[in-house]
């Protein structure tokens, strides 16, 4: 793997686009106890809005070849970030959890439209270079995480409402779609273009759902700590919303660094050794009551997520056969399934046994997924993908 790439026009443009998503999930998903208070609803009926992410995440993946093969991955990532803003501007307007909903659904499709092209587009673009550059991309997305998380914890403590600052991804989405065009790059013809399809392996399809098991723990983790945080130490919703904060500040620095501090590493041992970090951030937190204690170890839970969604992406792209926008794809059935059920059964548990308990399916779901790493090695020369 190169040590170095070019961040160009095309590494700059992809990195934001899903830096403008970031920020919408970093102010969403802590911000589901003011949602939830917003509405007077239950943790079952707050979660519903993961699961309404995760469906439009799996319709995502399911039509990802034929929107691919019909406009292209550019194309096709910027009619996702157009729906992506419709959905943005539902969830301002409307307050019912009805349209709510409806527009987590929406939003989700487009978000989830983006980011399965982001991976095939860095790849497509970089060749060796990705998994360097594929991490460093996710960490400058992380940025707008954290700066999602904290306009919606600072609007929380104020008279203006928290969803307004949802808003401010519609103007940020419309300035680099101006500053972004290409009048030189390739047009997509798609009487060329040959969509891909067919049967992926077994191999496969047991990668895919230690990947659906890592989703699974990221979404639990990001939409439910502010909950655990505030049950273990106490404080508002804007302050536990704050704190999460440290969970997007941990995988920033995860995504930008984690390659290069890990480069001597191959593939399946560093995701090894993240998913052990995050199981030791995770023990940390669960037991700490002790907000400065809880908030190292978020950020450790942070490093320990930050790379899993970038290699886990090669890793179904090395067993694709040459075909990752199938593969990609159809990997969003398992990120969409782990985005929908995991925030909700958490949701769940959390009504019957206290969000304290439901929790400690989090570091199941963890040794789960570290072995399958361990028992399904990646082809690692698989890196470099077909246009």
């Amino acid at each position: 793997m190169p040590h170095t790439f070019t961040r160009d026009k095309t590494f700059w443009t992809i990195a934001l686009q899903v830096t403008i998503l970031n920020f919408y999930l970093g102010g969403f998903g802590p911000a589901q106890p003011l949602l939830r208070a917003d509405q007077g609803t239950s943790l079952t009926i707050a979660g519903l809005h993961g699961t309404a992410m995760g469906v439009a995440a799996i319709c995502a993946g399911l039509s990802n070849s034929r929107w691919v093969h019909y406009f292209g991955r550019e194309k096709t990532s910027w009619i996702g970030m157009w729906l992506f803003c419709i959905g943005v501007l539902m969830f301002v307007t409307f307050k019912s959890v009805g349209f709510t909903l409806t527009a987590t659904f929406l939003g989700g499709m487009g978000t989830s439209m983006v980011i399965n092209n982001m991976v095939t587009r860095l790849s497509s673009h970089f060749k060796q270079a990705t998994p360097l550059a594929l991490p460093q991309s996710n960490g400058i997305n992380s940025v707008g995480f954290v700066f999602g998380t904290i306009a919606v914890g600072t609007l929380a403590g104020t008279s203006i409402s928290w969803r307004f600052g949802l808003l401010l991804t519609i103007p940020a989405t419309i300035i680099l779609y101006f500053f972004s065009r290409d009048k030189n790059r390739d047009v997509h013809d798609r009487d060329v273009s040959v969509r891909q399809k067919g049967k992926l392996s077994q191999t496969y399809w047991i990668a895919c759902f230690g990947f659906f098991i890592c989703i699974c723990t990221e979404f639990a983790t990001s939409f439910w700590a502010a909950a655990l945080l505030r049950d273990r130490v106490g404080g508002t919703a804007s302050a536990a919303t704050l704190a999460i904060v440290a969970l997007g500040s941990g995988m920033a620095v995860g995504r930008w660094y984690g390659a290069i501090v890990l480069k001597k590493l191959k593939l399946d041992q560093q995701l090894i050794t993240i998913i052990i970090l995050q199981f030791i951030g995770f023990a940390i937190f669960w037991f700490s009551h002790n907000i400065l204690i809880s908030l190292v170890s978020l950020f450790i839970n942070g490093l320990g997520i930050s790379m899993q969604f970038a290699l886990c992406s090669l890793r179904l792209i090395s067993f694709s056969d040459k075909r990752p926008d199938l593969a990609i794809g159809i990997s969003s059935l398992a990120a969409g399934s782990g985005i929908a059920l995991a925030p909700f059964i958490l949701g769940v548990l959390g009504d019957h046994l206290g969000i304290s308990r439901a929790y400690l399916m989090v570091p199941v779901l963890i040794v789960i997924a570290l072995t399958i790493v361990i028992l399904i090695p990646s082809k690692e020369e698989s890196h470099e993908l077909q246009n």
